[in-house]
């Protein structure tokens, strides 16, 4: 009995100073700048951040540092993912957790495709189950990895006025994901309401339905017609490229999106 308690005592200090170094390492990395090269990288590739207030530049460095070292990016068919890729991407996804204590928790991968990939999509009708290949330009799937076309990641990235962003789309999903669903629902901030969040995009998303389905044109753009998870994607894209114009098309949206994210761009100047 001794010696099982040694050895529970020994596995409960293992796996503390795990802990606990992995934290230490965590707060060392927030507290990191960038380097000026790897500045110039991200102010070149996501020009979206030089808007970003100064108060927010120190919190967003610190989160990319922390992303780059969690983690590993993969490029695919032969491509060699390099150091812009790696800084675009980090920034882009920090950019919508730069304010919050939301995380990538369950993260661990990125894919990178040169251009639109293939991918398998599945659909149930009962018992039928039928299999298609589709052209994609980036993916989310649950718990990771997340799917990205660097030739759609870089055009995103760098016209960011468009309302159109692959990363902010696809990072939308991994944040909703962290509810357990990928469904339009996130994790709610603090004093958020979980009624008042169902009542606005219910109500919101019904209503671009029938604004596409009526061939009306709307800042959203149609997509988000095709579920409530990718409304919510489609509708974070154009918070951060076009948030004057969501503010005024769908003014309950931006302030919802705006305290999940506990940021306001249409301040960003």
């Amino acid at each position: 009995m001794s010696n099982f308690i040694i050895l529970l005592f020994l596995a409960a200090g293992a796996f503390g100073f795990r802990y606990w170094s992995k934290r230490r390492n965590r707060t060392r990395l927030l507290a990191t700048a960038l380097s000026d090269p790897q500045r110039a990288i991200v102010a070149e590739q996501v020009p979206l951040i030089q808007k970003l207030p100064s108060e927010l530049l120190g919190k967003l460095e610190g989160k990319i540092n922390v992303f780059l070292h969690q983690i590993e990016f993969i490029g695919c068919n032969g491509l060699e993912v390099t150091e812009e890729m790696r800084l675009s991407i980090a920034a882009q996804a920090c950019l919508l957790v730069v304010n919050s204590d939301t995380w990538y928790e369950n993260l661990r991968t990125v894919l990178i495709y040169a251009d639109a990939f293939m991918s398998q999509e599945k659909e149930h009708d009962g018992y039928v189950v039928t299999e298609r290949e589709t052209v994609r330009a980036g993916e989310s799937w649950s718990r990771g990895p997340v799917v990205l076309s660097w030739a759609h990641t870089e055009q995103g990235a760098i016209n960011d006025k468009d309302g159109h962003n692959i990363v902010l789309h696809e990072f939308a999903h991994q944040i909703d994901d962290l509810s357990g669903h990928t469904d339009g629902a996130p994790i709610l901030n603090r004093g958020q309401r979980f009624a008042d969040w169902k009542r606005v995009f219910i109500k919101a998303y019904e209503r671009h339905v029938r604004n596409v389905e009526s061939g009306r044109e709307t800042v959203i753009d149609d997509y988000g017609a095709d579920g409530l998870e990718e409304f919510f994607a489609v509708a974070v894209e154009v918070f951060f490229e076009k948030p004057d114009a969501l503010k005024r098309e769908e003014p309950e949206v931006y302030e919802q999106l705006s305290e999940l994210f506990r940021l306001d761009p249409s301040t960003w100047r």
